[in-house]
């Protein structure tokens, strides 16, 4: 049996993708290697990182304030300073950050509505 191993991409659709992709890019940090995409290579993922697959319960309340189907997640070395980032480039940030066994959390709205989850796995020099 064949089996998936990985998500090799997330697509969706934008009003402005250049623009919405510049925005990632000066606050996030994305690659600049196209105004289309970034990749991101499995030797950049931090100990204690990885990918999820997980549909929600069509009630979730879950991705609001977003009116979206979908929420992206995000992994970062730097949870506060990537809060802190998105929120200088205009984003409204979306409750409190979490901390659990397995890293911490923080929520924002990106420029298209968006909502987006922050995650800083918890590596194993913690």
């Amino acid at each position: 049996m064949a089996k998936v191993l990985g998500v090799g991409g997330i697509f969706f659709k934008s009003r402005n993708p250049q623009a919405l992709m510049q925005w990632y890019q000066e606050h996030l940090g994305f690659s600049t290697e196209s105004t289309d995409y970034a990749t991101f290579f499995p030797a950049t993922m931090p100990d204690g990182g990885g990918t999820v697959f997980s549909p929600f319960k069509d009630t979730t309340g879950y991705f609001a304030p977003s009116k979206r189907d979908f929420m992206f997640n995000l992994i970062v070395d730097n949870l506060d300073a990537a809060l802190e980032q998105v929120k200088q480039g205009g984003a409204e940030l979306v409750g409190d950050p979490q901390s659990f066994d397995y890293g911490r959390f923080g929520w924002f709205m990106d420029p298209d509505g968006n909502k987006v989850e922050l995650w800083q796995p918890v590596t194993q020099a913690e």
